[in-house]
């Protein structure tokens, strides 16, 4: 094929780029196309142009199909045809720039591109700062784990899908086949069953321990080779609190780790890593989010920890996707406001239910008769937006009192502007016979009650008028 010379303008400039090229005669097409200069009017084809121009038709002029291209003149070139239009058009090199937006822009993106190979093996070599996969991470992920990194004082942060994929990647990234695990009694379902159930299968065994029992741990600590203290603080559902700084001491002094769950705390009540432990974990679905519309993990530390764990996270998968993620970090905006407010609610409405006569017995760190109150007090700025509490009452009377209540929504989750009420017997552990759930602590009377924001005023009328409906 031959041509004689073509000289065309494009008529969607900013699709790919450069706007004029010229084409010189007994040339290949592709190798000659040439984008206008200063310096000289030929210049390598940019190569995001190449095969996607669509000059005229191979004929020779008279229709003949024989292959030879004679081109002369200005030949319009809307021949960057619809479909190629459509993917690129106003984006190559009309995106605007967005360094200047007041809030962090959502990047659904799950891929991302280099200029060329210079410029990634520069971000390959670490002299070049942008994102390569999705599952690697997100500028809009990112912008989350530095905030949540800042409050919580750590090095690095990571944040994951949900607060079981934060707390099962973290925990077999850093407990060796073979390893040990330090616990407490009362913690959240699932990881219980996760600890007891599926790490024993690589030879991973636990000690569980009462959280006030710091000579339980010693024992523990000296009699057994422990890769990672972990535990709730407060707990789930009993509200029980870690001596963060002196089980932090302690482990350290026998090379363990401590990860503190801080997800009914949260970094506005409890700064873990301040106090010594070495990471701090959330269910950012639940305070962080704040809103009962995204499920969202995280993990706060030092890079060296953080780093481990991320690793696995890259090949397990379990990424947070960028609006979950955008989600969280709008409800992190207020998490102070509404933490402050639930704090209030909680303590007012724990003081309340402490003193009726239908009411057996209230867990509550804020509260003197709570086993850790000093420890709590010493520790935490806030107590949280979660009570529990012991209705003088059987399973199905105690069931009676949930139903009357008008305002909680019955739910199993906790830490956002909704109130939410439920019965851990029924929602979380029907599935195990009245012996099983003794084994563990679960009553059958205990109510767990995660507070909101909405009026105080209206939150313990409502408590009221429905414990005033069961005998």
């Amino acid at each position: 094929m031959s041509i004689t010379f073509c000289h065309f303008r494009a008529a969607t400039p900013n699709i790919l780029g450069p706007t004029e090229y010229q084409v010189n005669s007994k040339s290949n097409l592709e190798s000659r196309l040439a984008k206008k200069t200063k310096h000289s009017n030929v210049v390598r084809m940019p190569r995001t142009l190449r095969g996607v121009l669509n000059v005229v038709s191979a004929n020779n002029g008279n229709g003949n199909g024989d292959g030879n291209v004679t081109l002369a003149g200005t030949v319009v070139v809307n021949e960057l045809n619809l479909s190629t239009t459509s993917v690129h058009a106003g984006e190559r090199s009309g995106r605007p720039s967005v360094a200047d937006s007041l809030t962090t822009p959502l990047v659904q993106s799950s891929t991302y591109f280099f200029k060329d190979s210079e410029q990634l093996i520069a971000y390959q070599e670490g002299r070049y700062e942008s994102y390569e996969y999705g599952r690697y991470g997100n500028p809009t992920s990112r912008v989350v784990e530095e905030k949540l990194r800042i409050l919580e004082g750590g090095e690095d942060c990571l944040v994951s899908s949900s607060g079981m994929c934060a707390a099962t990647t973290m925990l077999l990234a850093l407990v060796p086949p073979g390893g040990h695990i330090l616990t407490t009694t009362d913690c959240y379902r699932r990881t219980r069953q996760f600890i007891q159930t599926v790490l024993p299968k690589m030879g991973i065994t636990v000690s569980v321990v009462d959280p006030a029992d710091v000579e339980g741990m010693r024992n523990v600590l000296e009699s057994r080779v422990v890769s990672l203290f972990f535990s709730e603080s407060p707990t789930n559902p009993y509200l029980r609190c870690i001596d963060v700084a002196t089980v932090s001491d302690m482990c350290h002094a026998h090379g363990c780790v401590v990860c503190i769950d801080g997800t009914f705390a949260t970094p506005i009540n409890q700064r873990p890593i301040t106090q010594g432990a070495d990471l701090v974990l959330h269910s950012a679905t639940k305070y962080l989010a704040g809103h009962n519309d995204v499920l969202a993990g995280a993990l706060v530390g030092s890079k060296s920890l953080v780093g481990e764990v991320r690793k696995l996270h890259h090949v397990l998968g379990g990424v947070i996707d960028s609006h979950a993620a955008y989600m969280v970090l709008r409800g992190m905006k207020t998490l102070e406001l509404r933490v402050t407010r639930q704090n209030e609610t909680a303590l007012k409405l724990a003081r309340r239910l402490e003193l009726h006569p239908k009411i057996d017995v209230v867990h509550y760190p804020g509260l003197k008769s709570h086993p850790e109150h000093k420890i709590a007090k010493g520790q935490m700025s806030g107590f949280g937006g979660v009570l529990s509490f012991e209705v003088k009452a059987d399973l199905m009377t105690t069931a009676k009192f949930i139903d009357a209540c008008r305002l909680p929504y019955i739910a199993p989750s906790l830490g956002a502007v909704e109130t939410l009420i439920e019965q851990p017997t029924i929602v979380s552990y029907w599935d195990k016979t009245p012996e099983e759930r003794a084994q563990i602590g679960i009553k059958d009377n205990l109510v767990r009650f995660a507070c909101g924001i909405e009026d105080y005023g209206d939150i313990e009328a409502d408590v009221l008028q429905a414990l005033d409906q069961i005998p």
